[in-house]
């Protein structure tokens, strides 16, 4: 009985923020290590489906990084990296091409199907249109050649739309195409912003491999639960916010100033880690609006 009630709590702490959010649609980044734990990924898109269940609308962008880099060992291409982006030779955009569609995007579909959603497969060739982006090296200030790696300068929405006005929640690879039709890789972190921003979601969630953003990155317990956008600039030049971390949080500024109302960075690896953080009133990682 006190188990039965204890769930009975649960379920009434949930309910203001079912009903506020409610036709609210949320951009969820898929990626990390997490996605490589078939067992935690089944969880993440059944909890994705319980969102879709209880009215709210749910965009799944995904990464894939580590599948990419496998595959690309298996056929004895090199990877490199420059300046933490990979870099995309001919051969590289066909495997990401391919690994993306036929691997990644299948299985997670699959997975929201298999929970009794109706899931669609989405390229963001389709959505997304991109530059060629290039980088610098860090002590000449030199132009450095990435190969077929993109920024996103458009997206169509009208696809997404139309899946949520159907009943399905998209799943959307991260690729993009030039006006010519030219295959870009495309940043995961970077395609969910700017699809959160175009769509102006009410939520921006990034699943990754860290509980949320750390004053002291050694130490879990130092967790910011909540910032404010006024505050990231003090937080870069005291490096709590640094490396890999500052496009996705000048991204997720952007999209918050377009017109997203929160963003959230939590723990994909922890179960259920994003039923947590909507649902309950302290929530589990860190939580980013304007002010």
């Amino acid at each position: 009985m006190m188990q039965a009630m204890e769930k009975a709590e649960v379920l009434i702490e949930a309910l203001p923020y079912i009903q506020k959010f409610s036709d609210a649609i949320v951009v969820i980044k898929f990626g990390g290590s997490a996605m490589e734990d078939p067992e935690l990924t089944r969880k993440t898109m059944r909890d994705i489906v319980l969102l879709d269940a209880i009215g709210m609308k749910p965009v799944v962008v995904h990464g894939g990084g580590k599948a990419i880099t496998a595959r690309l060992r298996e056929l004895n291409i090199e990877t490199k990296f420059i300046n933490g982006l990979r870099y995309t030779c001919d051969r590289t955009i066909a495997v990401v091409d391919d690994v993306l569609h036929n691997v990644t995007n299948k299985a997670l579909v699959d997975g929201i199907r298999a929970s009794g959603a109706k899931g669609a497969q989405i390229s963001g060739k389709k959505l997304l249109r991109a530059k060629r982006l290039t980088t610098t090296d860090k002590e000449t200030g030199k132009e450095l050649d990435i190969g077929y790696v993109g920024q996103v300068i458009a997206v169509d929405t009208a696809p997404i739309m139309d899946c949520l006005k159907y009943n399905f929640i998209p799943v959307i690879a991260p690729l993009a195409t030039d006006f010519y039709g030219q295959p870009y890789n495309i940043n995961a972190d970077m395609a969910a912003c700017d699809i959160a921003k175009s769509l102006k979601a009410r939520k921006l969630i990034f699943l990754s491999d860290v509980p949320g953003i750390l004053r002291d990155p050694k130490d879990e317990s130092t967790l910011i639960s909540s910032i404010k956008t006024s505050e990231v600039d003090d937080l870069i030049r005291e490096g709590v916010l640094s490396g890999g971390m500052l496009p996705k949080i000048r991204s997720s500024v952007d999209a918050l100033e377009a017109g997203t109302s929160e963003v959230h960075m939590i723990d994909g690896r922890v179960p259920h880690s994003l039923l947590l953080e909507i649902f309950t009133d302290k929530g589990v990682g860190t939580e980013i609006v304007n002010g």
